[in-house]
């Protein structure tokens, strides 16, 4: 089904994110083969697709002036495979799907997006999502086996992990040693094609996973799955200043914790159930039997006694859900913001090697402060990744230059620690602009060959990764008097989707 008319072309204007782009068209297969014969009419009229499930992500892959294909409504197809420790999902299957229909098996999959009700197969393939247990079981990729993608070309190919096929792209001996040079250090990466892990593994699958719909629409994935531990206990720190803080992280991986979220003060006091400190380290260990749980949490707080100012543990599942309380409130805190103040995820995503994570959360919180921008500081401690929400006030004159200024700012913080603007989000379009600055102009070019590669008519989401000639991360905001214009209901019912997460809601419906 194509529709063309403007009231469902500006359902599908925004997703989450700071952007609003009006598509020409939105496109909603139902299978495999209304993919197949939608690219190839855009392989003959030259027309754009912009692949899309929820419409979750937030740094504007999803979004385009081209056609919309929303991969969200049909897709669903589901099987596990609990003798093979797999699942084979449909595009539009959530995180969440495939953890229900295995948890009767035993199994998960184990990366934990905290978008996972909605956040969908494709989407977290195109990203390479992650979460707060990615400190020990990685982002997504590492769960992949197999793609079913639909290339530029029409053909339906099958990528499967450690098949080594020949691709259609290929490095030279020159690329292999450029690569290990310029690629960042930090635990997580979600910017651009991921040459490294590609050059070691050899696989297509490597440099799918990541594209966010640049290189080939995906429509079905083969994870792997892993048993659940049946044992989980984790704690509560607080700490008074950001060195104590980060000196705690290292030695808390070293307890090989399933998770280590921070909750900086920047955030903190949004919620008035959280404990006054200057930041938060929420802790989670699983282990094979409960003794071993307990005794690691001990561990950790006896390992920390004179640094954390405020101490709450928990010894099972249920104790941890309460534990873990303050992180839930914090979003439905942010959501009641005055209408002045919106929330801009403009920063939202940096990765730094974890020595430099005190230091990058203080430069967030200076930069911040010298914009006059509020912001909230919060992320997985323990890869040194951290989410920011920009609150600017959206009636004060140069609000939009002020975002612009706190994106060079943070930019050139990023640069100088070491890291990477995403670390699980992608690049989309708010970062496709600065991937040179952290890679180099060499292995940008070696990603612009990759594109050409696999999408040599670029019909698959151009001005993703690799930048439009008039890229400017401010450029086309949903808020503000330069603002595309659409009907003010259906503006009005995507507010209060990206207010109560409620990404799962059929656009669609959003019209009527």
């Amino acid at each position: 089904m194509l529709v063309t008319d403007a009231r469902a072309r500006a359902a599908y204007a925004e997703a989450a994110g700071i952007y609003r782009i009006l598509p020409a068209a939105v496109a909603i297969p139902e299978n495999r083969d209304d993919v197949v014969a939608l690219v190839r009419q855009a392989t003959e009229s030259g027309m754009e697709l912009v692949p899309r499930g929820a419409g979750s992500g937030m740094p504007g892959g999803n979004l385009g002036t081209g056609v919309i294909v929303d991969l969200s409504i049909g897709f669903g197809g589901l099987t596990v495979d609990p003798h093979n420790l797999t699942a084979r999902a449909g595009a539009s299957v959530t995180w969440a799907r495939v953890n229900e229909a295995a948890k009767p098996y035993g199994l998960r999959l184990p990366p934990d997006p905290s978008s996972g009700d909605f956040a969908t197969s494709g989407g977290m393939v195109a990203t390479n999502a992650a979460g707060p247990r990615s400190v020990r079981y990685g982002s997504m990729r590492r769960w992949v086996e197999a793609l079913e993608v639909v290339g530029a070309d029409g053909s339906v190919r099958i990528l499967e992990r450690g098949s080594r096929s020949q691709g259609r792209f290929t490095l030279t001996p020159d690329s292999r040693l450029l690569i290990p040079a310029r690629f960042p250090k930090t635990r997580k990466n979600s910017c651009g094609y991921a040459l490294d892990r590609f050059a070691e593994s050899g696989d297509e699958v490597d440099l799918f996973v990541g594209s966010e719909g640049t290189l080939g629409i995906v429509t079905e994935v083969q994870w792997k799955l892993d048993p659940i531990p049946p044992h989980t206990a984790g704690a509560a720190l607080g700490f008074a200043d950001l060195e104590s803080m980060s000196e705690a992280v290292p030695y808390l991986v070293s307890l090989t914790p399933s998770a280590i979220e921070l909750l900086d003060e920047t955030l903190l006091r949004f919620v008035p159930e959280a404990p006054s400190v200057a930041c938060l380290l929420l802790v989670e260990f699983e282990r094979e039997d409960a003794a071993a749980a307990r005794g690691v949490v001990g561990d950790a707080v006896r390992g920390l006694k004179t640094s954390a100012v405020h101490v709450e543990t928990a010894v099972n599942r249920a104790g941890l859900e309460q534990l873990w309380s303050v992180r839930r409130l914090a979003s439905p805190a942010l959501a009641r913001l005055p209408a002045t103040q919106r929330s801009f995820q403009i920063v939202e995503d940096g990765c730094v090697p974890l020595d430099a994570l005190g230091a990058y959360v203080a430069g967030l919180r200076a930069a911040a402060a010298q914009r006059n921008i509020p912001v909230a500081i919060f992320g997985h401690a323990g890869d040194g990744h951290v989410h920011v929400n920009a609150l600017p006030d959206t009636t004060r004159d140069g609000w939009r230059d002020g975002l612009a200024a706190l994106f060079e700012d943070v930019t050139a913080l990023l640069l100088r620690l070491g890291g990477v603007p995403s670390g699980e989000h992608g690049v989309g379009r708010l970062r496709a602009g600065v991937l040179e600055q952290f890679y180099g102009k060499a292995v940008v070019d070696l990603f612009r060959g990759v594109k050409r590669a696999y999408d040599p008519l670029s019909i698959f989401n151009p001005g993703v990764i690799i930048p439009a000639n008039d890229w400017s991360p401010v450029a086309a905001l949903k808020m503000g008097a330069e603002a595309a214009v659409i009907p003010d209901d259906i503006a009005t019912r995507l507010r209060e989707v990206e207010r109560s997460a409620a990404w799962a809601t059929p656009k669609l419906e959003l019209t009527r």
